[in-house]
């Protein structure tokens, strides 16, 4: 094997270092692979899954690969872990349409993948059956599903919307508002957030929606269309941290002091959030860990070592001066 040679190790070595790099040392696997890109060394993947019957491949459908979607941090995690792992990651857009969904699932199926990784669950029935009919190990990744399909990690998204309203009515705010976008992880935080509300005694709020994937000019029209409403409205919610800047740069434009007049919250605690003018008070998600876990989860799975079936990674609101 001229890899082997290059890289003056013996050809099993060579070959795991290329296939399985997990079993291998961090020296080997570089040594291994400097001199495969040295000498040109291309490797059939075909070959190598008509041998073994794997693909070494794991289809990812997420909803959008938008610059600003919350979960990319998770995706990629996850990718990096695979990879670690000896597996590959065909990343496919499916959009948010029931119709896209079993689409998308049609396409991924036809690939071979060894596994699937959905980032969110499904809401089409009909793509459901199709998936638990595959055979396929499947996980749903950065949400929470009473009957998963088959292996879950991720959280309650219903449950981070009420943790919101209680930490926003917790610091006086009672005319509360959302900016909410029109998909089911956003759907779940505001049945959350409303339901929250009315327990604590407030009317149900006012929510201006928007269609995905959300950007920050949803923020501001956001604000713009609520304060038309009630301009006493005096705490919102938004369903990402991009969105929750362009409140607070609507409130700013406005000459709306924030959080002393308005108190803006966001969810994703994305990089920016934290160097916002003013820092922005959200919801964070461990999405390296949940990545990471999803990845394992998978991989023991597929090598018959499969251990726990739904985990929840949970939440935690982080405080800044926002909210």
């Amino acid at each position: 094997m001229d890899v082997a040679n290059a890289a003056g190790v013996s050809k099993i070595t060579a070959s795991r270092a290329i296939s399985n790099p997990s079993v291998v040392t961090e020296a080997t696997r570089r040594k291994v692979h400097e001199a495969a890109a040295r000498i040109g060394y291309v490797q059939n993947f075909v070959a190598g899954s008509l041998k073994s019957k794997r693909s070494r491949l794991i289809a990812c459908v997420v909803p959008t690969i938008a610059s600003a979607s919350v979960f990319l941090p998770a995706v990629r995690a996850m990718t990096q872990a695979f990879e670690r792992l000896g597996y590959h990651v065909m990343l496919s857009q499916r959009g948010y349409g029931l119709e896209q969904e079993s689409e998308q699932i049609e396409t991924v199926l036809a690939r071979r993948p060894d596994g699937i990784v959905l980032t969110g669950t499904f809401a089409s029935a009909a793509a459901r059956r199709r998936l638990k009919a595959s055979g396929l190990p499947v996980m749903e990744m950065w949400d929470m599903a009473r009957s998963p399909i088959d292996m879950l990690v991720g959280f309650s998204h219903e449950a981070a919307g009420r943790e919101a309203a209680a930490y926003l009515h917790g610091k006086g705010r009672r005319r509360i508002a959302m900016v909410s976008a029109t998909e089911p992880r956003s759907a779940a935080r505001e049945a959350g957030f409303v339901a929250e509300l009315q327990r604590l005694g407030l009317s149900a709020p006012l929510i201006h929606s928007v269609a995905p994937p959300t950007r920050l000019g949803h923020g501001r029209q956001g604000l713009a269309a609520l304060l038309q409403s009630d301009p006493r409205i005096d705490a919102v919610f938004c369903t990402t941290d991009m969105v929750a800047l362009g409140v607070i740069l609507e409130a700013q434009s406005r000459g709306l002091q924030v959080p002393g007049q308005l108190a803006v919250m966001g969810f994703g605690d994305m990089d920016f959030a934290a160097d916002a003018n003013p820092p922005l008070t959200t919801i964070h998600v461990d999405n390296e860990q949940l990545g990471e876990r999803a990845a394992v989860l998978m991989v023991e799975a597929l090598d018959g070592r499969r251990s726990k079936r739904v985990l929840d990674m949970g939440f935690q609101i982080v405080e800044r001066a926002s909210a």
